[in-house]
């Protein structure tokens, strides 16, 4: 979700707009022509939301009941949200021309929402000034605290706000609209071959029809298939039919209790001297590929329960090893014994890959004592972001 709050040359207060960063918008001069009309409207001191002309009885969407029109004929009163219906609820609306999809795109006065969340949903602004309040700041993050943000009610701002509120209206748009909720709807934007089909990556689709195909990592093959979505990505394979693939957040669900990582992180970590991604794991060692950016460096450290081996892939690497410090380039190696103090920096002008090779008994990323660390991260952070989150940095 995109925030943005801009102040107008002829408004009295700031506006806040709620725009999700994964829509697709085709008509963009009609959706223009829609802020705009918006924009006045807020400035007045309604909360705008902009609904989406149906060109479908889509049930994957909400709806919008609009009403009669105001002072300004593009723009209507609200007179009810509709959650996801069943197919035969969905063509009744969209047959009577009175219902738009609720595209969750809203134009809001920023004083007003806030008096108005107050009265509607006080918990919810307290926890969330309380979580602002406490936040701190880590490296260019501001991380809200934790403990207040837990205790924000689970709930959308059209059950908190906007179906109670007297002030909202709906701006219908009558645009190509998609907020890529399911990988159906990018089957539906992409471009397709002579069969229906979407390929990306690694792929080889022989007579397979109206399907989506996706490799970011092995080789996928299909022969003679129909109307499915595959994905395959390095760490999970997806495979469904494309009027099943809402389902999926079913799948996540029970990926989470089950506790599987995939459910809360990919295989390449990303951290602020470049990223590290896991390739394999057995019993007692695990192979990790290493990417320093130019000019940065991993905290000083050291760990309790594994030794190391480093391998330059390409690059240049200048390794701390306790006393020592030790430049190595393209197929030189090191070795660093368990209880070493060690840091590995790039001090070249390209990026710089290696190979880890871990061995010991225990193999987390949280076995990590920080000793120095140029992003001002302390040796607690680690320990405390796999609390809250599972994560750990280096």
């Amino acid at each position: 979700m995109i925030l943005a709050v801009g102040l107008g040359h002829h408004t009295r207060e700031p506006r806040s707009s709620t725009l999700p960063a994964d829509h697709s918008i085709g008509n963009m001069p009609a959706f223009q022509a829609a802020v705009e009309a918006g924009r006045k409207a807020a400035e007045q001191g309604s909360f705008v939301l902009f609904g989406i002309t149906p060109t479908a009885p889509a049930t994957g969407y909400g709806y919008i009941q609009c009403g009669d029109s105001l002072d300004d004929p593009r723009i209507c009163q609200v007179l009810g949200f509709k959650e996801k219906r069943d197919a035969g609820t969905a063509e009744a609306y969209v047959a009577s021309g009175a219902y738009a999809w609720n595209s969750g795109i809203f134009l809001l006065p920023a004083r007003r929402f806030l008096e108005e969340l107050g009265r509607l949903a006080p918990q919810m602004l307290q926890a969330c000034t309380q979580a602002v309040d406490k936040a701190a700041t880590d490296l260019d993050f501001l991380r809200l605290d934790p403990a207040s943000f837990e205790q924000v009610p689970d709930i959308s701002i059209d059950y908190a706000v906007m179906e109670k509120t007297p002030h909202a209206v709906v701006v219908p748009v009558d645009c190509t609209w998609s907020d890529i909720g399911a990988w159906s709807a990018l089957w539906e934007l992409a471009a397709k071959d002579q069969d229906s089909t979407v390929t990306l990556g690694d792929v080889v689709a022989l007579d397979s029809q109206g399907c989506y195909i996706r490799s970011d990592g092995p080789l996928v093959a299909t022969v003679g298939i129909k109307d499915l979505i595959i994905v395959a990505t390095q760490d999970a394979v997806l495979v469904t039919p494309k009027d099943r693939d809402q389902d999926v957040k079913k799948l996540v669900d029970r990926l989470k209790a089950t506790g599987h990582s995939s459910a809360v992180q990919t295989p390449r970590v990303h951290r602020p001297w470049g990223f590290y991604q896991s390739l394999h794991t057995g019993d007692r060692f695990q192979v990790k590929r290493i990417t320093v950016a130019p000019g940065e460096k991993l905290s000083l450290q050291k760990h309790y329960h594994r030794a190391e081996h480093w391998v330059v892939v390409n690059g240049t690497a200048l390794v701390t090893r306790d006393e020592e410090q030790i430049l190595l380039r393209e197929n030189e190696s090191v070795y660093l014994p368990l209880g070493c103090v060690h840091r590995l920096e790039n001090p070249g002008r390209v990026p710089l890959n290696l190979i880890e090779v871990q061995s010991g008994a225990y193999l987390g990323e949280d076995d990590i004592v920080r000793i120095e660390d140029v992003y001002a991260r302390d040796s607690n952070d680690g320990f405390e972001r796999q609390r809250l989150t599972g994560i750990v940095t280096r």
